[in-house]
């Protein structure tokens, strides 16, 4: 935020009589300056010139002395013998607790119906037993200062500013500045020149035309009379060993020296005013001088005690651990980028005199005694001063406008400028040494063609037009006609002029950012969504609509494998580690969607919800067989072989699908029991989620992995239940493609998450599926209308065989006349023998072109049952 005095403006600018705060917000709007609010005195009239006719001095009860007095106010007054407390003189009653005037006096008056600063009513009002019908005030109680020692003499304050005490019932808003307004402004980052009265005059001439007059330019300071560098200034040593980004810290340093200027010297009015309406309070007269150097031309300056400086200055980076105390009496442990202005007290740069371009240190401030002074006036490296300001959290006026670029041809210019201030208010002499450290670098020159402005914005300008703005904001410009292009110096205030765009965005601006049309891109016929984002969206809904809840959940994680049971040697423990995660005790990224679903699913248990069925889509990190390749450095674009060696170190990122079932499927209702989930649910879910990409798939088993492939990819089943999980395949019926897995959880996962027992789950890769996936359209097939056949099969297998083992046979089999195979009963007894298990399935057969036959039946018998004989072990039960 800067503030925008209209007064202050105008030693930069013409303005016209009577701007307001809001016509000036509306023209800096034009050229990019936002309106933040308009800040008024505070106080609103009457407020008038009054003369104390009487003053009678009377003791109230309570002890204290006040003064009733007759103030003649002018037309205001009361009629003799008439009003609230009738009076022999045209006059009003006012009581006053103040001492410091006497009758004859002029002061200021404030009438009932005026509003002081707080919101603070002025009524008539009974007071010490006489009517007070106004006010008489003080300089605080009017915004104007802090002293409230005593009432405004106006014989005094008006003769101390040269101001003539106007006529009695005159309206004192104006001649006290109370009437004027002053603007806050927004600043946005490049716009940094911006937080000085020069900047906001410059961009104001921009927007109305009118004249302006850089007085930060040394031809016109002191008509030009600002000496050049010598060698009889301050010494002043620069010595940066570790410079930040390749750039020094303090590319200039200038330094001027005032001797015998008088400590008490007060600040003039003028200055004290406008530091205030900047937000700032007067200190001393060389504070103040350098506070409003920098506040007019945007020169951070810095004032040092010369008595206690001792020669010479050296700016250096900080020891590591070196530690300092600012002027806000903080002690500060320094970072070895910071930069430091230091002194030769106890050795060469030993003594620390402040943090460049943020804060200086108590050491060598300025006093109450202090009657020689020395002035420095730097250009610090933006990167350098930013980073220490936000280390030491010490956001300063000074780093504030460093941070963001300045002038590095305005040290001089404003050393100079100071110097002169401090001479005229304060006495003194300025040294004829003038101790001026220059390594700046020029701007660099920007080339553009003469076409660039109008083909990036879309406005028509002219070369004339492009090359009259681009003089107008400081730049030299040079036209090569024979090679349609401008070459282009930016000027010195402008760091943030590099390329063609910036200065492309500066002609936009000051030619009207209103003048470039609004118009509405045609965009490309619909296309719809893509494949991959459609395909997730399905599988989503299908999910939502099967009454589970979709979340989303951070892909960080710690301890969550060990919690899940996955061996040590299991390639999903490969994960991929954060350089700076969000927390210590998440540093690397999920392998497995639930490896954050499930502690989703916990915090759900823990709270009380006993109802958990909840899935995410997203994706995964794995690490598995990927080697991480060398970051390159920065100087160049990287190589072709550099830019394989980093794709092939990303690792696969695929999207993934789960879902967690806890607690009950379906509530108790009168007459059904609850039910709670389990692994057929999970699973149902899962094929599911495939038919909804239009992939036929099948659950299979899973056999416990034995030593000779324990270590495979994919071998180990945790965190689900070995014999209660199935795999998801698609393809051939050996060696296809596992999708994924669903089934019910590992007990000790269940107890490690504290979930419920028999909480079950599924994860399945949605890349896999859209791999495998058919490429070619779908083909809807038609309901058959022929009868459906029914066949009831019961088979005898070995105890440890899967139904589902048998329901995929069975499936093989009986091939495209199978409509719907359902186990109906499970048995074990002694007449099936030790070790035995029997299970019945009902079968649904029926052809889309005929009606089935008896043979036909018969033969697909034959093959399922031969088929269960052969895979399952498995004999036909009578």
């Amino acid at each position: 935020m800067a503030f925008v005095s209209i007064e202050w403006l105008g030693r930069w600018c013409e303005v016209p009589s009577g701007l307001s705060a809001t016509q000036l917000a509306k023209d800096l709007v034009r050229v990019g300056l936002e309106e933040e609010t308009i800040h008024s005195s505070g106080v609103t009239g009457p407020l008038v010139c009054g003369e104390v006719v009487r003053m009678t001095p009377e003791t109230a009860s309570n002890g204290k002395t006040v003064n009733y007095c007759r103030v003649n106010v002018g037309e205001f007054n009361d009629v003799p013998g008439e009003g609230k407390e009738p009076s022999d003189v045209a006059s009003r009653s006012i009581i006053c607790g103040a001492h410091n005037f006497k009758v004859g006096d002029h002061v200021v008056v404030s009438l009932p119906g005026a509003v002081l600063p707080g919101d603070f009513k002025i009524a008539t009002r009974k007071t010490y037993g006489h009517i007070s019908d106004g006010m008489i005030c003080s300089a605080r109680e009017l915004g104007l200062g802090e002293d409230h020692s005593g009432i405004i003499v106006l014989e005094d304050y008006l003769g101390e500013r040269g101001i003539e005490v106007p006529p009695v019932g005159s309206d004192l808003l104006p001649v006290l500045g109370l009437n004027k307004e002053l603007l806050e402004i927004n600043i946005t980052p490049d716009r940094g020149y911006c937080f000085s009265m020069r900047g906001v005059g410059r961009e104001y001439s921009h927007s109305t035309g009118t004249k302006f007059t850089d007085w930060g330019l040394a031809a016109n300071l002191a008509e030009g009379k600002a000496p050049a560098a010598n060698d009889d200034g301050f010494k002043v040593e620069i010595e940066d060993d570790a410079p930040i980004r390749g750039r020094v810290g303090c590319d200039r340093f200038v330094a001027r020296v005032v001797r015998g200027f008088d400590p008490g010297a007060k600040t003039p009015d003028w200055m004290v005013a406008r530091l205030e309406s900047a937000g700032m309070r007067s200190i001393s007269l060389p504070v103040d001088v350098t506070n409003y150097v920098m506040l007019d031309l945007g020169q951070p300056m810095h004032a040092y005690d010369l008595d206690k400086v001792e020669g010479p200055i050296v700016v250096r980076r900080a020891a590591p651990g070196e530690k300092h105390t600012t002027l806000d009496d903080v002690e500060r442990t320094l970072d070895a980028e910071d930069l430091l202005i230091t002194d030769c007290q106890g050795g060469r740069g030993a003594r620390v005199l402040g943090i460049a371009g943020v804060m200086g240190g108590a050491d060598t401030e300025m006093t109450a005694g202090s009657s020689n002074v020395l002035l420095e006036a730097a250009h610090f490296d933006a990167v350098s001063v930013a980073r220490s300001a936000r280390r030491h959290k010490l956001p300063t006026e000074a780093s504030k406008r460093f941070e963001r670029g300045t002038d590095p041809e305005l040290p001089p210019v404003a050393a100079q400028y100071a110097a002169e201030l401090l001479v005229e208010y304060g006495g003194g002499t300025i040294d004829a040494g003038v101790t001026d450290v220059n390594h700046t670098a020029p701007m660099p020159v920007v080339t553009m063609g003469y076409g660039e402005p109008s083909g990036l914005v879309g406005v028509d300008y002219s070369v004339e037009r492009c090359e009259d703005l681009l003089r107008a904001i400081g730049c030299d410009v040079a036209r090569d006609d024979a090679t349609e292009t401008f070459t282009v110096n930016p000027p010195s205030w402008r760091p943030d002029l590099v390329g063609p765009a910036h200065l492309i965005e500066e002609i936009a601006r000051l030619d009207g950012f209103d003048k470039i049309p609004s118009l509405v891109p045609v965009g490309p016929g619909a296309e719809g969504l893509p494949e991959n984002l459609r395909s997730r969206r399905e599988v989503s809904e299908t999910l939502a609509q099967a009454g589970l809840t979709e979340v989303m959940t951070y892909p960080f994680l710690g301890e969550e494998h060990d919690r899940q049971g996955f061996p040590l040697d299991d390639p999903r423990r490969e994960t991929v580690k954060l350089a700076n995660p969000l927390a210590d005790d998440a540093p690397a990224l999920r392998t497995s969607v639930l490896d954050t679903l499930l502690d989703t699913a916990s915090r759900n248990v823990s709270r009380g919800n006993e109802r958990v069925a909840i899935f995410e889509v997203d994706q995964v990190a794995l690490a598995h067989g990927v080697e991480p390749a060398p970051i390159p450095g920065v100087e160049d674009r990287p190589s072709e072989e550099e830019m394989k060696a980093l794709r092939a170190g990303v690792p696969r990122q695929p999207w993934h699908v789960a879902a967690v079932l806890a607690g009950n499927a379906f509530e108790a209702a009168p007459g059904e029991p609850a039910r709670a989930w389990d692994y057929a649910d999970a699973i149902g879910l899962a094929l599911r989620v495939a038919a909804s990409q239009g992939l036929a798939v099948r659950p299979e088993a899973v056999d416990t992995p034995s030593a000779a492939n324990a270590a495979k990819p994919g071998a180990s089943v945790a965190p689900f239940h070995p014999g209660r999980v199935a795999q998801i395949r698609v393809g051939a019926e050996s060696g296809g493609k596992v999708l994924g897995h669903a089934g019910e959880l590992n007990p000790k996962v269940c107890e490690a998450f504290g979930l419920p027992l028999r909480t079950c789950a599924f994860e399945i890769d949605l890349d896999a599926i859209e791999k495998a996936r058919p490429k070619e359209a779908f083909q809807l097939r038609p309901v058959s209308t022929f009868p459906v056949a029914k066949e009831d099969l019961a088979f005898v297998v070995d105890a440890d065989v899967s139904a589902l083992k048998v329901q995929n046979a069975i499936a093989k089999a009986a091939g495209a006349t199978l409509e719907d195979v359902r186990l109906f009963d499970t048995f074990a007894g002694e007449q099936l023998g030790e070790g035995k298990k029997s299970l019945a399935f009902a079968l649904r057969l029926r052809a889309a072109d005929h009606t089935l036959e008896a043979k036909e039946i018969k033969e697909i018998r034959g093959r399922i049952i031969a088929k269960v004989e052969k895979t399952c072990r498995a004999t036909l039960r009578a």
